[in-house]
């Protein structure tokens, strides 16, 4: 009986540590906001990268929070009605059936004030292993 209630404990445990350091992680997603990677593929002329489109998912009323993405990211809106702060750059409202290009390392956020939530698919091309987005610290402007 012992052993199993130290296993259990340790399973718990296990768990509890696994959602902390899931959190800390730099491509952990703020609430509001889903990141579901639909497929990762290789690059054929440059194997230390990868494309990885996936289908973003923003509640009503919900902001990104300022990031960053280590390679390039495109993006379609395909449903709703969003708001694109990027650094240096005029704010950009995007409505379904908009594109968008966001450039390696560039700051920026989206932004859902609308009151219907909105979903975009985006594909990033990243080198293989990296995550897809990390936290801005402080603040950026745009024009």
């Amino acid at each position: 009986m012992k052993r199993t209630q130290a296993v259990a404990a340790g399973a718990v445990v296990a768990a509890a540590l696994a959602l902390t350091l899931g959190a800390t992680r730099s491509d952990a997603q703020p609430s509001g906001v889903k990141r579901t990677v639909l497929q990762r593929s290789d690059i054929g002329a440059t194997p230390d990268r990868e494309a990885v489109t996936a289908k973003i998912e923003f509640e009503t009323g919900v902001r990104s929070g300022r990031h960053t993405h280590p390679g390039e990211e495109v993006g379609y809106v395909l449903e709703g009605k969003l708001c694109l702060a990027v650094e240096g750059q005029a704010i950009v409202a995007l409505k379904a059936g908009d594109t968008f290009f966001v450039e390696a390392g560039r700051p920026h956020e989206v932004i859902n004030e609308e009151a219907e939530p909105a979903v975009v698919l985006a594909t990033y091309i990243v080198g293989k292993g990296e995550p897809l987005a990390t936290p801005v610290v402080g603040s950026f402007s745009w024009r």
